[in-house]
């Protein structure tokens, strides 16, 4: 089953904006599987169900900003 949102393309710009130096390896690979490497480094990700879990897991480490 997919995501209405995914399929109309809808994206989210995701950056990071804490340093991954003090937190949990869980969240660290969290960070990377986002595509993060660097402070503010940013991407753009298709909105979906598991790219919306690995930023909640996260959300302390990132900033989000909804796009079209």
């Amino acid at each position: 089953m997919t995501n209405s949102k995914a399929k109309a393309g809808k994206t989210i710009r995701v950056r990071l904006y804490k340093s991954i130096n003090s937190c949990q390896e869980r969240h660290r690979i969290s960070v990377r599987a986002l595509g993060l490497r660097k402070l503010n480094d940013v991407r753009d990700l298709i909105d979906s169900p598991s790219v919306r879990g690995l930023i909640n897991q996260v959300s302390y480490l990132v900033r989000i900003e909804e796009s079209a």
